[in-house]
């Protein structure tokens, strides 16, 4: 276990403790907003460290709001992408249409952000490093509520009690299923899978993306600058979401290999970059939707209470917001009605971005040969149509002010 920052602010009564599985990016959110209500917090995360790298994110909407009022929003703006050029291809490589990633995702040019993950990640955790309690390289074992706390196991040996726990660890999430049972119960799947790796940018590609489709098969290239590598993505519709192969590297890699045997195009040479990728990640294209993020003394946020899907791009912007209102519902309550309070102040703005997209329906990912041929005609006219000026779900909650101690 690697222990860094204590609290260090002193107070002459007692605070309430806190331990947050989870370090990428609800995690750290909701240990910024605990800490400014008074709690004393503690942070598990299994890796060694704050984790760099990924593919580029989104910050759309009501969560601008949150970054701002964090004061991170002009460090976020200075690291943010640009991209300028989203360019479709057809099975033989020719272009269908070429539009600004706004016609397509939804967001606003000039205020929504886009930004390398490490670049939030590392913006999150300078945060709030200096005022609360970090332990890397280790996570829960087990939870106990049967007293007046949570008594926690951490797999690196130690026990501990706190007020309350919550699970910011992700879609797969080992709080939830430790609260609430298997994630089978809570996984909603879209009817893809999709393989993510990083390759030499040899196409001369910057500040641009480039995808590939034929009817259930999509490749991307996407060069977040003028990088020598580019981040590549290679999306295909399966019925049923390959969880052994998820378990198993080279099984990944002959799942995906062989879902684009017979592809076109630039990726023949995306499978042979796969092959050597030691960044491969691979998973099923899924949501999650429970009833109720929370039991006892422990509630989730962002992805292991509610996972969007990359296809919805809310990711990141959902983990923000859930952890401002739920750190927020908890400063002048106590954990059962702050709870209430967090998930009737925050559920309908999770649905209406979960209901972005359907399964087996992604406007980037046609299924059929109809689908695509609709999805290129589409393409085309929004070519040609005025910037957009942002997708209602992004901004529909306005966030509340909380009483502060």
């Amino acid at each position: 276990m690697i222990r860094t920052g204590l609290p260090r602010s002193v107070r002459t009564r007692p605070r309430r403790t806190a331990l947050i599985s989870g370090a990428s990016v609800a995690g750290p959110a909701l240990a910024f907003w605990l800490n400014r209500y008074g709690f004393a917090v503690t942070v598990v995360e299994k890796a060694p460290a704050p984790r760099s790298g990924g593919y580029p994110i989104d910050v759309r909407g009501t969560a601008l709001d949150v970054v701002r009022r964090m004061g991170i929003l002009s460090e976020l703006r200075d690291a943010h992408i640009d991209l300028r050029r989203l360019t479709f291809v057809d099975e033989d490589g020719t272009e269908v249409a070429s539009l600004h990633p706004h016609a397509v995702t939804g967001g606003v040019a000039g205020r929504d952000l886009e930004v390398r993950r490490g670049d939030l990640t590392g913006a999150l955790h300078a945060a709030v490093r200096d005022d609360v309690e970090f332990l890397f390289n280790d996570s829960i074992d087990t939870l106990d509520q049967s007293g007046h706390g949570v008594d926690v196991a951490f797999r690196g040996g130690g026990r501990r009690r706190f007020d309350m726990v919550f699970g910011a660890d992700g879609l797969h999430s080992r709080t939830r299923h430790l609260l609430f049972g298997p994630e089978e119960r809570f996984h909603r799947y879209l009817g893809y899978s999709f393989a993510g790796f990083t390759m030499r940018n040899t196409f001369g590609l910057s500040h641009e993306t480039v995808m590939w489709n034929s009817p259930g098969r999509a490749a991307a290239l996407y060069a977040a600058g003028e990088d020598d590598e580019v981040h590549a993505l290679l999306n295909f519709a399966h019925p049923q979401p390959p969880f052994d192969a998820f378990r198993d590297p080279e099984a990944r890699r002959d799942l995906v290999a062989t879902a684009f045997a017979d592809a076109g195009w630039e990726v023949p040479g995306m499978l042979a970059a796969m092959r050597d990728a030691d960044d491969l990640f691979l998973d099923g294209v899924s949501q999650i939707r429970m009833p109720r993020w929370s039991s006892g003394r422990a509630a989730l946020v962002g992805d292991a209470a509610y996972a969007p899907s990359f296809l919805t791009g809310q990711g990141s912007s959902l983990a923000l917001v859930g952890a401002y209102m739920l750190a927020g519902s908890l400063a002048d309550r106590d954990h059962a009605a702050g709870f209430a309070a967090y998930e009737h102040h925050t559920r309908a703005f999770v649905t209406v971005n979960q209901d972005q997209v359907g399964e087996g329906d992604a406007t980037l990912f046609p299924t059929t040969s109809r689908a695509l041929t609709q999805r290129n005609d589409m393409l085309r006219d929004l070519s040609a149509m005025p910037p957009t000026r942002g997708r209602p779900a992004h901004s529909a909650l306005t966030l509340p002010e909380f009483p502060c101690p």
